[in-house]
């Protein structure tokens, strides 16, 4: 059987493999930290009292760990649904800037901000970050659907923000839901979107 080598695949081949690849490691490394349950869960989640005794992790790994299992393979599925609609239209690197600063905006913002937020955990806030920048991108090729989507982020931002989580979030996810957190992360988007129209200027 002739297997090819990551070397040997062709250019296509290797543009889409790295497309993906943020994708398959966000969901693979959330799957890893899902199998420790509580005990990865608390060791991971975004802390403030962690992260005042220097757990630095925790910026990270916080929007990985998940309430449930339920929690989780309700993110995995969004981000999957993601990668598919914006195939072709973000660039392995876009996905990679996107997730930092739709993750790091979140951690800054809650921590600055939301001096309430004693923990958080899950990667939806993220997922609006990378959906506001997929819209952008989504826009270019296909415009009326592309502002369809970023008018929908917007609606579900400022409902969430005037009235709280939507309807059966948290039925859904198996717990509270942190509206500051999609607001942040959709802020992140938008510095990555800013950053990315600045690089495609210059």
């Amino acid at each position: 059987m002739n297997r090819e080598s990551l070397w040997n695949l062709s250019p296509t081949r290797r543009e889409k493999l790295s497309r993906w690849a943020p994708v398959i490691a966000i969901v693979l490394a959330s799957i890893a930290l899902g199998l420790g349950e509580d005990t990865l869960r608390e060791w991971g989640r975004y802390e403030r009292a962690g992260l005042d005794s220097a757990e630095f992790w925790r910026l990270v790994t916080g929007h990985l760990v998940h309430l449930s299992w339920g929690h989780l393979w309700l993110n995995v599925i969004a981000l999957i649904v993601m990668a598919i609609l914006f195939d072709g239209l973000m660039s392995g690197s876009d996905w990679i800037l996107a997730s930092v600063l739709s993750a790091l905006s979140i951690d800054i913002g809650l921590y600055l901000f939301e001096p309430d937020v004693v923990w958080y955990v899950g990667l939806s806030g993220a997922l609006h970050g990378l959906a506001m920048v997929g819209a952008f991108a989504l826009r270019r090729s296909f415009p009326s659907l592309g502002y369809i989507l970023l008018l929908g982020i917007c609606v579900k931002l400022t409902y969430e923000q005037l009235l709280g989580p939507i309807p059966f979030s948290e039925e859904t996810s198996g717990g509270p839901v942190l509206v500051a957190a999609h607001f942040y992360g959709a802020i992140g988007g938008l510095m990555t979107q800013l950053i990315l129209l600045l690089r495609q200027r210059s």
